[in-house]
């Protein structure tokens, strides 16, 4: 991975989104059928792309709201729709012209007053409030984010009754019906202007930021964060959640303190990641740098990104906490301070997340529910109280409430992050030095990911990776006791293929959102023996790539 001269540093003036130009494509460019790269395309998190390819426009957002007001009349989905947005600029011409439709369409429709933007978390424990005792009626939602993708793009995913990211048999069905109708020139779109979009009857202003913020202390312990009057920061990172923060310290009278409130579209704030793009991305050590900087100011600091979906926890004992570590040190911890829970309630990650949590859960004695990547999969877990935790590698997680009952079943950046904060109320040390406390007693693990270009049909081939292509029988000196195609905790197809060793893992897959594929791996006896697992990993990818 070749890292730009210019990671960690603000953005050049010449690296910031043309915003005019980007709006003007949004509603000015016609995307081509034809062409796969202008098609609707749901990944892993709804339909992601930018105006300027031509890939995210009001065609687009006026086929796929459709398509969703379909989907609703046929399973009989007819209570109000909650919809949100954030901050990327994208996000304010789709909220219009998706309102435009649903409105034609007669659905009820819940938008943030004030103009507030809509943190996905927010969106997801509205449906599950409003639906809460009920069994018909239900609710559901659109929250319109690209997650901490750049500036230039937009997204767009629906969340069903259940609260929780779509699952692929119902964003199949909306994305063959969307293309349908962008292949039909929006011939069978219903809608109304904007304005009387706004003004019509089934338009309804919600209050999510009061709902949201006045239910926290029922997921998390805020008292003692209060009574240990520690100091606590936050980067919102210019994202959805900029005016949460400071509501959330007057509500609970927190000693927390917000060092960036500006939004702008083209995130000018924000130090430039990796590879030279500006991300919103919490993970990122590269986009962290400012926050990084003043950890010393604070007994604990966090990030979330755009859509708020994702934390990133910076401590003063170990900077920026990769997202494995800190899954390992939030299971640990709640799993020991949650008597409410339920004893059969289970740990939930992804085939690519850390095998610390598999040691952590061992040693807490509970049950470790593996399954593939996407949040999707923790959905029915989360909502039936069988999972009090699930979690992925990218930051994403939630879990259950103090009784034991649902909080959201889509990612929450918010309350991992304020969870941190009462780790460190209630231990007296920051998750960071929780964390080397479970290396000493499990090993200290060695992770890396990584990423190269991949056509659409190397994504498919990789995808139907095989455990006859491992002709492999070690990995990196020690013997193969598993390869794995589909997930130990729901059988599911994992879309690439995991092989296991004794003090090491690889995992390859394609990337369901972008045109690169990712390497996985991990390793308990250090860096080196990490570098070997990865070699060996990219000769069986590049093998199967040729071959194909």
């Amino acid at each position: 991975m070749k890292v730009s001269p210019l990671a960690g540093k603000p953005p050049e003036p010449g690296m910031l989104v043309n915003v005019p130009k980007l709006i003007t494509a949004y509603y000015a460019e016609v995307p081509d059928p034809a062409v796969p790269a202008q098609r609707v395309a749901f990944g892993t998190s709804g339909h992601r792309g930018s105006s300027l390819d031509k890939a995210f426009n009001g065609w687009h957002i006026l086929a796929i709201s459709q398509a969703i007001c379909l989907y609703r009349k046929q399973h009989q989905i007819d209570g109000p729709l909650f919809l949100g947005m954030d901050t990327h600029a994208l996000s304010v011409p789709a909220m219009a012209s998706s309102l435009e439709v649903l409105a034609a369409n007669g659905v009820d429709v819940m938008i943030a007053d004030r103009e507030e933007y809509t943190p996905t978390p927010a969106i997801s424990h509205a449906i599950l409030t409003y639906n809460r005792g009920r069994q018909t009626g239900l609710a559901d939602g659109i929250v319109i984010t690209p997650s901490h993708n750049p500036p230039y793009d937009g997204g767009f995913k629906y969340n069903p009754p259940h609260g929780g990211p779509a699952q692929s048999g119902i964003t199949g069905w909306i994305e063959a019906k969307a293309n349908e109708f962008l292949a039909g020139g929006l011939r069978d779109v219903l809608r109304i202007t904007y304005e009387k979009a706004l003004r019509a009857s089934t338009t309804h202003q919600h209050d999510y930021l009061t709902a949201y913020i006045s239910d926290l202390g029922n997921v998390i312990d805020m008292n003692a964060i209060r009574g240990a009057k520690i100091s606590l920061g936050v980067d919102p990172l210019g994202g959805a959640g900029v005016h949460y923060w400071g509501r959330i310290a007057e509500r609970y009278g927190l000693n927390l303190t917000v060092v960036n409130d500006a939004v702008d579209p083209t995130f000018r704030f924000m130090a430039v990641d990796w590879d030279g793009q500006i991300r919103m991305d919490p993970s990122s050590p590269y986009a962290m740098q400012p926050l990084i900087e003043i950890k010393d100011r604070f007994e604990v600091a966090w990030a979330c990104d755009t859509d708020h979906d994702r934390h990133g926890i910076v401590t003063r004992s170990a900077g920026l906490l990769p997202p494995n570590h800190y899954l390992s040190v939030a299971i640990f911890y709640l799993f020991q301070h949650r008597p409410k829970w339920p004893k059969e309630a289970a740990i939930g990650k992804t085939v690519v997340s850390s095998q610390m949590i598999d040691r952590v859960t061992g040693k807490l004695g509970r049950k470790l529910y593996e399954v593939p990547v996407g949040f999707k999969w923790f959905v029915d877990g989360l909502l039936s109280g069988s999972l009090g935790f699930g979690g992925e590698e990218s930051a994403g997680a939630s879990f259950a409430r103090l009784d034991g009952t649902v909080w959201t079943t889509d990612k929450d950046g918010i309350v991992p992050a304020l969870l941190a904060a009462e780790i460190t109320a209630r231990m007296g040390r920051d998750p960071g030095e929780i964390y080397h406390e479970l290396t000493r007693e499990f090993g200290e693990p060695a992770y890396d990911r990584v990423e190269a270009p991949a056509t659409p049909e190397q994504k498919q081939l990789l995808a139907k990776l095989s455990p006859q292509q491992v002709k492999l029988t070690e990995l990196a000196g020690e013997k193969i006791q598993t390869v794995l195609t589909h997930a130990p905790g729901n059988g599911a197809p994992i879309g690439g293929l995991k092989a296991v060793a004794e003090s090491g893992w690889f995992a390859a897959r394609p990337s369901g959102t972008e045109n690169i594929y990712k390497i996985y791996a991990e390793s308990f006896r250090g860096a080196d023996h990490l570098r070997r697992i990865l070699e060996e990993a990219q000769t069986i990818v590049s093998a199967t790539l040729a071959a194909g």
